[in-house]
């Protein structure tokens, strides 16, 4: 969710929007994503658990941000809209934390208040030589035809180029 690099439903920019594309439709959809960090698994886990690193590399600067890093923790994530966008809010429960292996999470966004999707990720930490491998699997079930799979794999693709950033400021 950083910065105005994430993808966003928008009737005006987003050609799903339509009236044919608002009658009640569902698509499912699975993407994974890898990356591959310098730090050891431990400290790329903890840019996930620290709730001061993790607003910065995932919520941005103009959005609120809340972290219960726990299972039943919530995450909350709100970006006011303005200039056509809608207010985005995101908000997931972690299900499964296994310290610097394993993050199993549930979340739903909301553009204006509408469900626009609800997805299951999973983020695997593997060593890998002196560093780290993620992979990042998100299944996800969009509605009505407010975001394309695309657009939610480009988002979160840009966020995770963001925690790489992070680590290496850290």
């Amino acid at each position: 969710m950083t910065g105005s690099s994430v993808p966003h439903p928008n009737p005006q920019t987003n050609p799903q929007s339509t009236p044919e594309a608002q009658s009640p439709s569902t698509l499912h959809s699975t993407f994974s994503l890898e990356r591959a960090y310098a730090l050891r698994p431990e400290r790329v886990f903890a840019a996930w658990a620290d709730p001061v690193a993790k607003a910065r590399w995932f919520a941005g600067p103009d959005s609120e941000h809340d972290l219960d890093f726990r299972p039943g923790g919530r995450e909350r994530v709100l970006r006011p809209g303005g200039g056509g966008d809608p207010t985005l809010r995101f908000e997931s429960v972690y299900h499964d934390i296994v310290p610097a292996r394993r993050i199993v999470y549930v979340s739903a966004l909301y553009a204006d208040d509408r469900l626009s999707t609800v997805s299951l990720t999973t983020v695997r930490f593997d060593s890998s030589g002196e560093g780290t491998h993620l992979l990042l699997t998100e299944q996800g079930t969009y509605l009505d035809g407010q975001e394309p799979p695309s657009w939610r794999e480009q988002g979160t693709s840009t966020w995770l180029d963001a925690l790489s950033a992070e680590l290496e400021t850290t």
